[in-house]
């Protein structure tokens, strides 16, 4: 594999360090004019590579010490500024490299402070053409005992031997660090990098097998390098994993022990870069953090519009739904919702309590795809960032090679939508505003089940505010989120947040006379000023009606205030229409469709409680049956006219 070397950094800072003599200088400036310089200067002037001429691509500064012309303060500061740090030594001075133990190294630790990471620091050893043996094994002992020593490499500037390399593994150190990825006296991962990769492997297992076959392979391969993987380089692979750890192949696919054993064998070789390419690919930064701008890219929301999953952002929820419904039952148990989320830091909602009684399940009480896709629509919908950041964690980035923005659509304002007296959202919020005991709780739940008649009777303890689901508006697929908004006392006032949304129901109880007062006077106070649609809703309409106790009854307050009659509901009537009604207020805000949809049901109302009550209906005259047939059609005559009106709006709808 061949990695690609991106990186994050605009520039590599290099400091040289060392004693009196060894070298640095003529270091420096042997690289630069590629000959020994005969007449050496104390103290080498910063020097500039440009990123062109490196082999990582990085613009890099080089910056030379001199005890004799530099203070200690200067010496700290400038280790401070340091993204490297060469300590050089002179190969034939044995006082020389002792040091670098007894006083550089303390001396580079201390400047940078124990609660900060060390700097990654280079051992060069210079004047190699004046000896003829190496200092390689006692260097090695050195970089066992202190992990912040990257690499070590023996050079000469007057031969040039090794300066160029001395320069890239100083590059390196920076730009591919080994510490955060290797324990070099266990010879093994550090347990930050196992379990970024662990992730890694999970992600790359599309069909969820534990196994990367060759084409899952190839795709990570191209994910991670931008280039195929040949057939031969990767029978090479297996086999020198197979070599090492025959639990590494099996079926002729690489495990997870071979895929971290292969990494493992990439930087005892020196090829750190292999490695860091692929975590950064995942986002991985170089404290093996996930980078926060791969977690949350940049999105703008405009006032008063929302955030709704993209079709793309569906799909790639489908799939991961799909990958992990082991037994094909169309829900998640509790344990593959929990392997669902095994590469994040944690999963984003409760299963136990928050899943189940705020989205769609089965009978089991597990999450169905439907509710699963209704869950992220609610999270998408609150908390956006939030969705961004669980959709990277799960490798949304890589399968779709885009950021988490391709997966997010961003509404329009809904001042618009109010202009134009229809909204182009799929998915609206509907607070449920009630007194104690009037039963909103139970219209929220009632929306998630078949039969809300399994409701009557339970007392709801665990505190879950949102209801979502689907309903057809106009033959047309919308998702309805009902909050549910908890009102401790009578007399608390709502906050701003608990008022707007896109539709309201506000909720009395038919059979408590006390009950209706209340959320007249939160009409009053909140929503007779706003453009906010209001639905009045009687709850517990199978108990007998009790007069309320204010100045109007809920139906003339309707009328004065030019409101719906209010709907009436009741948990054993079993009736969604309700929620249908609510999801087409917020759909055409202000034309209120909803209206036209009430008043073809009303004029049928109309008609028989009073016409026929007229006419009687046992009478024989048949005059009067007459007179009620022309009431019938005209009734009916009416009623294809509303019809073809809200024909006219669904076909004239941008959905």
């Amino acid at each position: 594999m061949v990695a690609f070397g991106s990186t994050q950094r605009k520039n590599v800072r290099i400091l040289l360090v060392g004693d009196q003599g060894v070298g640095k200088t003529s270091l420096i400036l042997s690289l630069v004019s590629e000959e020994f310089p005969e007449d050496v200067p104390p103290k080498a002037e910063e020097i500039t590579i440009p990123a062109n001429v490196t082999p990582e691509q990085v613009p890099t500064n080089i910056v030379d010490y001199s005890s004799t012309e530099q203070s200690d303060d200067i010496l700290k500061e400038e280790i401070v500024k340091a993204h490297v740090i060469c300590i050089v030594y002179a190969i034939d001075d044995e006082d020389s490299l002792e040091r670098i133990t007894t006083h550089w190294l303390p001396r580079i630790r201390g400047a940078v402070g124990e609660d900060q990471p060390q700097k990654p620091v280079v051992l060069v050893g210079n004047k190699v053409d004046l000896v003829d043996y190496s200092t390689i094994n006692t260097v090695l002992g050195i970089m066992e005992r202190f992990s912040e020593v990257e690499s070590c490499v023996e050079c000469s500037a007057k031969t040039l031997h090794n300066i160029s390399e001395m320069f890239y593994y100083a590059q390196k150190a920076v730009l591919h660090p080994t510490s955060p990825l290797y324990i070099m006296e266990e010879q093994d991962l550090t347990p930050a990098c196992k379990k970024s990769l662990v992730r890694i492997f999970k992600i790359c297992d599309i069909d969820g097998d534990n196994l990367l076959n060759d084409y899952e392979l190839n795709l990570f391969q191209r994910r991670c390098f931008n280039t195929p993987l040949q057939p031969q380089i990767l029978d090479e692979v297996k086999a020198v994993i197979q070599k090492n750890i025959p639990e590494g192949i099996y079926n002729d696919s690489v495990t997870l022990k071979g895929f971290l054993f292969l990494h493992c064998l990439f930087i005892q070789r020196g090829r750190n870069e292999t490695t860091w390419a692929v975590l950064r690919r995942f986002g991985y930064n170089e404290q093996l953090e996930m980078c926060k701008d791969y977690l949350r890219p940049s999105l703008k929301i405009p006032p008063g519009s929302s955030t709704e999953l993209s079709h793309r952002g569906q799909q790639f929820l489908v799939a991961l739904f799909e990958r992990y419904d082991k037994d094909v039952d169309g829900a998640l148990s509790p344990e593959e919702h929990r392997m669902i989320f095994s590469t994040c830091p944690s999963t984003p909602w409760s299963y136990s309590t928050d899943i189940r009684k705020s989205c769609p399940v089965n009978e089991n009480g597990w999450v169905t795809l439907h509710g699963w896709l209704c869950r992220w629509t609610l999270m998408t919908l609150l908390d956006v960032t939030k969705t961004m950041e669980y959709l990277a964690y799960l490798g949304f980035n890589v399968h779709e090679n885009d950021t988490q923005l391709a997966a997010i659509h961003v509404t329009r304002e809904r001042r618009i939508d109010l202009a134009k007296r229809q909204s182009s959202r799929s998915v609206y919020i509907c607070h449920a505003i009630g007194p104690k005991g009037s039963g909103k709780t139970g219209l929220c739940r009632g929306f998630l089940l078949d039969d809300m008649r399994s409701l009557i009777g339970k007392e709801f303890k665990t505190n879950v505010n949102y209801c979502v689901n689907t309903v057809q508006v106009y033959g047309q697929e919308k998702h309805l989120i009902l909050r549910d908004i908890d009102v401790k006392h009578a007399l608390d006032p709502l906050q701003p947040q608990e008022v707007n949304c896109d539709v309201a129901c506000l909720v009395y109880d038919t059979s408590n006379p006390r009950s209706f007062e209340y959320i007249a006077r939160i009409y009053i106070k909140y929503y007779a000023e706003s453009k906010i649609p209001v639905m009045v809703v009687g709850t517990k309409a199978d108990l007998d009606e009790r007069r309320q106790d204010y100045l109007l009854q809920p139906a003339e307050f309707c009328q004065k205030y030019k409101l719906l009659p209010p709907h009436f509901f009741s948990l054993k009537a079993n009736k969604k229409e309700l929620y249908v009604k609510l999801a087409t207020m917020a759909a055409f805000p202000r034309f209120q469709a909803a209206w036209i949809l009430f008043y073809k049901h009303r004029l049928v109302q109309l008609w028989e409680t009073a016409h026929l009550r007229q006419f009687g209906l046992m009478s024989d005259d048949p005059t009067i049956w007459w007179k009620a047939g022309l009431g019938v059609a005209a009734a009916t005559v009416l009623g294809f006219v509303v019809l073809r009106t809200i024909q006219g709006v669904s076909s004239s709808s941008h959905f």
